[in-house]
């Protein structure tokens, strides 16, 4: 079966889905919005199925026939602007935009360092970080809002992939004075905190898998305040307002409230949880992701040159 949509009409429908508005997407590409439109009809009447969902005064919405095009194009669309940068040039790079969702609370520490790294190897790449929340980085990847998402492996989908980064395992926060930390106690069993109020991490999936960890153990917290913002959980517990539990390990202690939290390790056998890479199970990777997947991974990155 032979397919008549062209290059063009797919950049088109990319940046449509990707500013979700037909007359924002026509602005930025200098075209009008029939010739717009026309060209997004074109690719529908070609597969046979909606692309967009209309919205009134909200614009537009992907179908999951247009999710999947967009998830397949990408990579298709970048390796066609690789020939013809390679046609003009001897040695293409790596150019262009590069969106990759991230872990809220991963963001401030990881976040610096990969842009660092990244920017040192591809220059000429714009790399953009979206935080959010689990389901948030879910659904940024269904929409094509992002290609990978570095998140924990917490109520991920079948729909995607997922490439391990790190494996880190829960511990315990309390304030400078809680005795523990005054006898100078680098471990201890999650059961010694039963009586003492927790501080929650209260973000989607995130708070299913810290209670999990509680019940795992057969013991019921005394959940005392709950708090979307993970440097609100550290402050709260500076402040003696009780201890909690988290996974990303913090050397230095340091809270916004100015006083300082004691990291205590877990002696309960409890599984570590992993920081992945996550991808859309149909999502063909473009170079790009690759080249960011290699800075996660501390590997080379292949050539450097290529897109």
């Amino acid at each position: 079966m032979t397919t008549s949509f062209t290059l063009v009409q797919l950049r088109y429908f990319a940046t449509v889905a990707r500013l979700e508005h037909m007359t924002a997407a026509a602005a930025e590409l200098n075209v009008t919005q029939s010739t717009l439109s026309s060209a997004i009809a074109q690719l529908e009447a070609e597969f046979g199925v909606p692309l967009f969902v209309r919205l009134p005064r909200r614009g537009l919405r992907l179908t999951p026939a247009g999710q999947t095009l967009l998830a397949r194009s990408g990579a298709f669309l970048e390796e066609a602007s690789l020939i013809s940068r390679a046609v003009r040039e001897d040695t293409p790079v790596l150019t262009g935009e590069l969106v990759v969702g991230i872990y809220a609370p991963l963001a401030p520490f990881r976040a610096p360092v990969l842009l660092q790294k990244f920017e040192r190897l591809h220059p000429e790449v714009n790399l953009v970080f979206l935080e959010g929340d689990q389901g948030t980085l879910q659904q940024a990847l269904l929409d094509g809002h992002c290609e990978v998402a570095l998140m924990y492996d917490l109520g991920v989908g079948d729909r995607f992939t997922r490439q391990v980064v790190e494996r880190v395992s829960p511990h315990v926060i309390v304030p400078e004075d809680h005795p523990l930390a005054i006898a100078g106690r680098s471990e201890a069993s999650l059961a010694e905190f039963a009586d003492e109020p927790l501080i929650l991490l209260n973000l989607p999936h995130t708070r299913e898998y810290y209670l999990g960890l509680f019940k795992q153990l057969g013991i019921t917290p005394r959940v005392r305040h709950v708090s979307l913002g993970y440097e609100t959980v550290r402050s709260f517990v500076a402040l003696g307002h009780g201890y909690s539990v988290l996974n990303h390990w913090v050397d230095h202690g340091m809270t916004y409230a100015g006083e300082r939290v004691v990291p205590i390790r877990l002696a309960d056998p409890l599984p570590p949880t992993e920081a992945s890479l996550v991808r859309l199970v149909d999502n063909r990777p473009t170079r790009k992701s690759l080249a960011f997947e290699a800075v996660c991974l501390g590997r080379p990155s292949g050539d450097q040159r290529q897109g």
